[in-house]
């Protein structure tokens, strides 16, 4: 029957497994909401600056058109 290895080889074991366990999770959540998140905000910007200017552009054809029917 093996016997258990010493304490400290132990513990040098658990703290590497432990760093590995964070690394991992580190880098799947930094993959998951980084460029993500950024591209979708850019994105989400993009759609309301857009619908900013629709919004101005109706404004103004709005009186345009009132201008001319007077």
């Amino acid at each position: 029957m093996a016997g258990r290895p010493p304490q400290g080889i132990q513990m040098l074991g658990s703290l590497l497994v432990a760093v590995a366990i964070v690394a991992a999770a580190i880098a799947i959540v930094t993959a998951h909401f980084g460029p993500t998140s950024s591209a979708e905000l850019d994105a989400r910007e993009e759609r309301l600056e857009q619908r900013e200017e629709n919004i101005e552009e109706r404004q103004e054809l709005e009186e345009e058109r009132r201008e001319r029917d007077r």
